[in-house]
């Protein structure tokens, strides 16, 4: 679930604390069979503090800010 989300072939070899990069493919491979790679979008806007910890808290990242307002978006 990691490498799904974020697509990051070290960090997740470190979080699993493999040695062998070959190990974290094996799960990678698996990764990707659960979980096609979707370029579709769902966004969030946050106006407040809390509106954006509450949005990063369910899985959301900062994107962009534009009128004061900030825009994050998740993986569908």
């Amino acid at each position: 679930m990691t490498y799904y989300k974020t697509r990051d072939l070290f960090y997740v070899k470190y979080a699993l604390g493999h040695r062998n990069i070959n190990n974290t493919l094996i799960y990678v491979h698996l990764a990707e069979q659960l979980y096609p790679k979707s370029d579709e979008w769902t966004h969030g806007i946050a106006k407040t503090i809390d509106e954006a910890c509450r949005l990063i808290d369910i899985g959301f990242e900062y994107a962009t800010e534009m009128n004061g307002a900030k825009i994050l978006r998740k993986r569908k």
